[in-house]
């Protein structure tokens, strides 16, 4: 026997008489590599891109490149200005979006308008919303066909997305604001469905109660935990609330907005692989982006950026709008309210309270 051998423990001894046995070392390695696979698992997702091992998901999100479609034409960016996202919810009734609530509707409107600003420092943000029925003037933009499509004063908000898409409705924003849009984002009414059913539903608390025979919602005053299909009817609602109008849900929706946010942040992605991933696959089948955002790697490095941004703490506004004097059912910018809230968001400063009140409530 050599020295090396009787130096040895062999697999029926320790060297002391006494017997022990060892994996072999086929099962060994095996058993390596399962535990090598899931500590790299729980690494990345526990530094935010977890996404990242679903990389055949980058397929379904659809991109736009703004600055291709925009050209110069843009407000500049200001070196303080922190970050703005301009974030859409689509009517369009296509595909599997013909079967929800006004299915017969043809075409596609932006139904839902936030433009957030997140400052430098990304611990707090504030998100405007932009009432569908606010008369603006909407500029030259060229169509998804390659067309032009002429400038025209006092136009509804929601139909430019209709007319000429993502890109011209970021430059109707930029025109109105003077807020360069770093980033766009559109889900569609199917995604959003999808996403709250995905994630088991979205609390919301109700002041007061809430009957719209229309799409049938009937909430009673308190705590609700909503399906996807009750929480598309919770942020469409117009008739159940206020005067029947636009501005009267956009409470809701940016309440619904906070809950959802919150919601996302608290699950357990990590625990839960499979719930990642069916919430990464509804989500992006309905998602379009800015190409800065096109791809499930880039959503995370931008999700991480803004980890330390606490929807709770999330300001919602509503653009200050008045009732349009020839026509009562539209809304135009209420100033000098409009200009204060922008140049406070240019500037990335605070946002004076006089700059958040508007004349036409929606009661």
């Amino acid at each position: 026997m050599s020295h090396d051998a009787a130096m040895t423990p062999g697999p029926q001894g320790d060297g002391h008489g006494r017997k022990r046995r060892r994996p072999a070392p086929r099962k060994r390695r095996r058993g390596l590599k399962i535990t090598l696979g899931v500590v790299l698992v729980l690494l990345l997702a526990a530094g935010g891109t977890a996404y990242w091992l679903y990389s055949s998901l980058d397929g379904n999100i659809k991109g736009v490149d703004l600055d291709k479609a925009i050209g110069d034409d843009r407000p500049q960016k200001l070196p303080t200005s922190g970050q703005n996202l301009l974030v859409l919810g689509s009517d369009s009734r296509a595909g599997s979006n013909g079967g929800l609530a006004g299915g017969n509707v043809s075409g596609a409107r932006s139904d839902t308008a936030l433009m957030i600003h997140i400052p430098e420092g990304r611990s707090s943000a504030t998100a405007v919303s932009i009432p569908r029925d606010t008369l603006v003037a909407r500029p030259e933009c060229v169509k998804s066909d390659g067309s032009a499509l002429p400038p025209k004063e006092r136009v509804m908000f929601n139909s430019v997305y209709s007319l000429a898409g993502p890109a011209c409705v970021v430059k109707t924003v930029e025109k109105m604001s003077g807020v360069r849009m770093d980033h766009y984002l559109e889900i569609d009414f199917a995604g959003f469905k999808e996403l709250v059913d995905a994630i088991g539903g979205v609390t919301v608390n109700v002041d007061e109660p809430i009957r719209d025979e229309e799409s049938g919602l009937d909430l009673t005053t308190g705590s609700h935990k909503l399906n996807g299909t009750e929480s598309l009817a919770f942020v469409r609602t117009r008739h159940g609330i206020g005067d029947g109008s636009d501005l009267g849900r956009i409470g809701l929706q940016q309440q619904f907005m906070m809950s959802l946010l919150s919601e996302v942040k608290s699950q357990d992605l990590l625990g839960s692989p499979t719930k990642s991933y069916k919430i990464a696959d509804s989500l992006t089948q309905s998602l379009t982006t800015d190409s800065g955002l096109d791809s499930l790697t880039k959503l995370a490095e931008f999700a991480r950026s803004m980890d330390g941004v606490d929807p709770a703490s999330m300001e919602t506004i509503m653009l200050p709008v008045a009732y349009d004097k020839i026509d009562p059912n539209r809304v135009v910018a209420a100033e000098p309210q409009a200009t204060e809230l922008w140049k406070a968001i240019r500037n990335d400063a605070e946002i004076p309270e006089s700059a958040k009140k508007s004349p036409a409530t929606g009661g």
